[in-house]
């Protein structure tokens, strides 16, 4: 049996891209951490919420790669001279991967009360008709 994949029907031409990001998008390593929300906040815009107490903006970086928005956290480790008898506030690195659409554009970032809000905004799509002349052979 012959294993269909979305880049080969015959009804859907040039979309083996959609498919190589389905793929990236699953193979991204999602172990919980930092815990994040997607929510819409309208037709058109996103926000994308991280839990990132602990960290400033300085320990914080984004950035939109191939269209995939890439949020990385990484914090000075300051416990040198400090004795912990318990240690449960985690101040590990992460790195989160979001695929983009095409026409999703990565707006305002904010931290408040140790959270991270990221704004996305979709550009509304330009209706195109395109006539296309038939020539004799």
């Amino acid at each position: 049996m012959t294993k269909l994949t979305l880049g080969s029907h015959p009804y859907l031409l040039g979309f083996e891209q959609l498919e190589r990001l389905l793929e990236r998008g699953a193979k991204g390593g999602n172990e919980g951490y930092p815990p994040f929300n997607i929510e819409q906040t309208s037709d058109n815009s996103y926000r994308i919420t991280l839990a990132v107490a602990g960290f400033t903006d300085a320990d914080l970086s984004i950035t939109v790669e191939d269209r995939q928005l890439v949020i990385r956290g990484r914090q000075a480790d300051d416990s040198e001279g400090r004795t912990f008898l318990h240690r449960g506030i985690a101040a590990r690195q992460f790195q989160r991967s979001f695929v983009l659409a095409e026409g999703v554009e990565v707006g305002e970032a904010r931290l408040e009360n140790g959270l991270l809000h990221v704004d996305l905004n979709r550009a509304e799509p330009e209706r195109v008709i395109q006539t296309i002349r038939i020539t004799k052979g």
